[in-house]
C-alpha cells in the first residue's frame, strides 16, 4: 500500500505558513488526483490545495483552524487498499492572552469606542486574510462576529468583510444614538493623548483608502526609497505587428475561443531581450547582486476596483506565442475575479505595464521590489514617419509606440538600461509577418 504525503505547498517568497480553514474531504473519503482537498488562507489570499494523487484519505494531520508551515505534511493518502477508519482531528490549540501586571487596564475603559482586535478571544474561526483586513479597518471582535458569512459553515470570507466595510462607511456617517457608557476614571498619567479630528471643510468628500490601495501606497513609497529610479525612452515602429494581428486575431478567436491581444507579443520580445541582457534579470541583497536563472515576467492587470495586481508568467522564455497568449488570458481573467493563488502573484523577475490601455502615450513606471526594472508600453498611434528604402527615403503612415524603461540606477547603468529597451524595440520592429499561431 503506497502512502502519499500531502504537503503544504510554497505560496510565494514571503509566505511561510497558512491556516487550514476547511477540509473539503474527510478521512476515509476517496479523492481524485488534482481534486481540491483543503482550503487554506494566508494574510494575502485564500486558496485551495489540490490532491497530489488518487486514493483514499487515511489521515488528516492538521485540523481546521490550525496553522501549518510551508513544506509540512498535512494529510496522508493511500493509493491502494481499504480506507482506514476515520478519526477526528485534534482540535486547534487556542492560546488565551494574559494581561501583564503592569498593563493599565483602567485606561482602556476611558475610550468606549476603542476596538478590541484580539481575535483569539472569539469562539468563531476567521482566516488570517479576514483578520488582517479587520485590524486594518479597525473592526472589533464583536463587530466581526456580527458579520454574516457566506462561506462554508457560515465562515466570513474576504468578499463578506469587504462588502461589510463598504456599507459600514456610509452608516458611520449617521450613527444611531447609544446609551452613555459607564466610564471608570483612571489615573491621570494613564490617559492617552487624543488627537483632534481633522477638518477638511464642507466642499470635499473624504474617501478612506481600501486595504489594497493602502498596500499599493506603502509599496510604491518603499520602492522609491530603495531604488534610484531612472527612465529611458524609445519609439518603436510596430506596423508589422498591428497588420499581422489584424489578420490573425479573428482566426485565433474562432479557433481557441479567446482573444489575441498585444500583451503576449510584448512579453515574447521582453523575454528574448532578457536572454540577451541577463543583468536586467536581477535583484539586490545588500552588497550582493542576485542574478535569476528563471525569466518570470509580471504583468500589471487592472481590477474592477481600479486597483492593480501583478500576476506572474513563470519561465516566459520557455513558452511559444500560443502558450503566452493562453497564460496571459487565464491570469488576467482570474485576476479580475480574485481567483489568483499566492504563488501566481509572487516570484516575478521583471514586469511590464501597459499604460497604453488607458490611452497614455508613455509613463514612468515604479519598479516593483525586489526587481530592478519595469517596462511601460504606451498607446499605439498612427503617425507620419520617414521610411528608409534602397531607393531612397519617403514619408508613410506607420503605427508607432513609445517604450518607457524604468530601472534601478544602483545596479543598472544607463548603457545597459538603454540598450535593453532598444533591443525590445528591435524585436518588435522586426516581427515576422508570416508568424503562425
Amino acid at each position: 500500500m503506497a502512502q502519499i504525503e500531502v504537503i503544504l505547498p510554497k505560496m510565494g517568497e514571503s509566505v511561510a505558513e497558512a491556516t487550514i480553514t476547511t477540509w473539503l474531504k474527510k478521512e476515509g473519503d476517496r479523492i481524485e488526483a488534482e481534486e481540491s482537498i483543503v482550503e487554506i488562507a494566508t494574510d494575502k489570499v485564500d486558496s485551495e490545495v489540490p490532491s497530489p494523487a488518487e486514493g483514499i484519505i487515511t489521515k488528516i494531520l492538521v485540523s481546521e483552524g490550525s496553522v501549518a508551515q510551508v513544506g509540512e505534511v498535512i494529510a496522508i493518502i493511500s493509493t491502494e487498499g481499504e480506507a482506514a477508519a476515520p478519526s477526528t482531528p485534534a482540535p486547534a490549540k487556542v492560546e488565551t492572552p494574559t494581561a501583564s501586571a503592569s498593563t493599565p487596564i483602567a485606561a482602556a475603559s476611558v475610550h468606549p469606542t476603542q476596538n478590541n482586535t484580539d481575535f483569539n478571544q472569539s469562539d468563531k474561526f476567521f482566516s488570517p486574510l479576514v483578520k488582517t483586513i479587520a485590524k486594518e479597518e479597525g473592526i472589533s471582535v464583536s463587530e466581526l462576529e456580527s458579520i454574516h458569512g457566506s462561506g462554508q459553515n457560515g465562515r466570513v470570507t474576504k468578499s463578506d468583510i469587504l462588502d461589510y466595510i463598504s456599507k459600514r462607511s456610509s452608516v458611520a456617517a449617521a450613527p444611531a444614538s447609544a446609551p452613555a457608557a459607564t466610564v471608570v476614571a483612571p489615573k491621570p498619567e494613564t490617559i492617552a493623548q487624543v488627537q483632534p479630528a481633522k477638518s477638511y471643510g464642507n466642499d470635499v468628500e473624504v474617501i478612506e483608502m481600501d486595504r489594497m490601495r493602502k498596500i499599493i501606497a506603502k509599496n510604491m513609497i518603499e520602492s522609491k526609497r530603495i531604488s534610484a529610479h531612472v527612465t529611458s525612452f524609445v519609439e518603436a515602429d510596430v506596423t508589422n505587428i498591428v497588420n499581422w494581428r489584424n489578420k490573425a486575431k479573428k482566426i485565433y478567436e474562432q479557433r481557441e475561443g479567446e482573444k489575441l491581444t498585444f500583451t503576449p507579443i510584448f512579453i515574447n520580445a521582453i523575454a528574448k531581450a532578457i536572454k540577451d541582457f541577463p543583468m536586467i534579470n536581477i535583484s539586490v541583497d545588500g552588497d550582493n547582486i542576485i542574478r535569476k536563472k528563471n525569466i518570470n515576467i509580471g504583468m500589471a492587470a487592472a481590477l474592477p476596483s481600479g486597483n492593480l495586481i501583478v500576476p506572474v508568467i513563470r519561465d516566459a522564455d520557455q513558452l511559444n506565442l500560443i502558450g503566452l497568449t493562453k497564460k496571459v488570458n487565464d491570469l488576467a481573467e482570474r485576476a479580475r475575479k480574485n481567483k489568483l493563488t499566492p504563488d501566481e502573484i509572487s516570484g516575478g523577475t521583471y514586469t511590464i505595464s501597459n499604460v497604453g490601455s488607458f490611452g497614455n502615450v508613455f509613463g514612468t513606471p515604479v519598479i516593483p521590489q525586489p526587481q530592478v526594472a519595469i517596462l511601460a508600453v504606451g498607446a499605439i498611434r498612427k503617425k507620419p514617419a520617414v521610411i528608409e528604402t534602397p531607393d531612397g527615403d519617403f514619408l508613410g503612415i506607420r503605427h508607432m509606440m513609445y517604450l518607457s524603461h524604468s530601472y534601478d540606477h544602483r545596479v543598472v547603468d544607463g548603457s545597459l538600461g538603454g540598450m535593453f529597451v532598444r533591443r525590445v524595440a528591435d524585436y518588435l520592429e522586426n516581427w515576422d509577418v508570416n508568424t503562425e499561431i
